[in-house]
């Protein structure tokens, strides 16, 4: 009967699940078909208001847009990466873009669904970043809005949830029983979806940068630098992100690939 229950469960929810690939291939080739139960249009909602809170909150704290050079820095970097974006998804031109600066020690930088983008001056003045490597991690943070993980992730946390909430209540593991399952789902299922995020958002957002006219190869040189802040991080199969060395090394890949897409873009 359990097996039974299961299997309908399972059946249910997948053949709920939309799969869809929510951009174009692009030169790098990220073809992925994803699956999704949540609508962009309640995620993107909620991003805005996100979004809106958080920039408040940095405003009321006298850290929204200080530095008035980064500031423009940045968002001349953004201004040359977003029309790139059309090669991934033309609707993205569309978007509402927001690039803002909030001053925090944070190595952190991110990119909302709909394009609202947020840089830490931590991340630019603890690495020393160049232009180039501004718009390497830009480009990576806009590869995850274009892509969906956001929307990709609650739509595989609602169905993940549901069934663990089954699977315990049918068995009553209690309260370590169910933590247990859960790390269980998260090794075989969460994790492994996290990493395959970040090395799309990788590649994708070499190819932004190059075309956009930046060396693909200031990926590589973030990492580089960031591997040097990150000694005694758990090993790659416990971590939601790939292991430094073997994101440089699929980043060297990737940088060759679309490397004549910046030489030309440069011409």
């Amino acid at each position: 009967m359990i097996k039974y229950i299961l299997s309908l469960f399972i059946a249910i929810a997948i053949s709920g699940c939309a799969y869809t690939s929510s951009t174009q291939n692009g030169a790098v080739g990220v073809q992925r078909k994803q699956f999704m139960t949540l609508s962009a249009s309640s995620m993107q909602k909620g991003a805005t208001q996100a979004y809106s809170g958080i920039l408040a909150k940095a405003k009321k704290e006298h850290k929204l847009n200080v530095n008035k050079k980064t500031l423009k820095r940045i968002r001349n970097i953004a201004k040359r990466l977003i029309p790139q974006t059309k090669v991934f998804r033309k609707d993205a031109l569309k978007w509402k873009w927001e690039v803002n600066l909030i001053s925090s020690n944070q190595l952190n930088a991110w990119c909302m669904p709909g394009g609202k983008i947020a840089f830490y001056t931590g991340i630019i003045d603890k690495l020393k970043l160049s232009d180039g490597e501004i718009a390497a991690i830009m480009g990576h943070e806009i590869s995850h809005a274009l892509r969906e993980h956001g929307r990709e992730r609650a739509s595989q946390s609602s169905i993940t949830t549901t069934g663990l909430a089954l699977i315990s209540s049918y068995y009553g593991l209690g309260k370590v029983g169910s933590s247990l399952a859960q790390k269980a789902i998260d090794v075989t299922l969460t994790l492994p979806n996290s990493r395959t995020h970040e090395t799309e958002a990788d590649r994708m957002g070499v190819e932004l940068a190059a075309r956009a006219g930046y060396s693909p190869y200031d990926a590589v040189n973030v990492w580089k630098k960031m591997s040097k802040l990150s000694h005694g991080a758990p090993p790659e199969i416990l971590s939601t992100h790939p292991s430094n060395e073997t994101r440089i090394k699929d980043l060297q890949v990737y940088a060759k690939k679309v490397n004549p897409l910046y030489l030309r873009a440069k011409k």
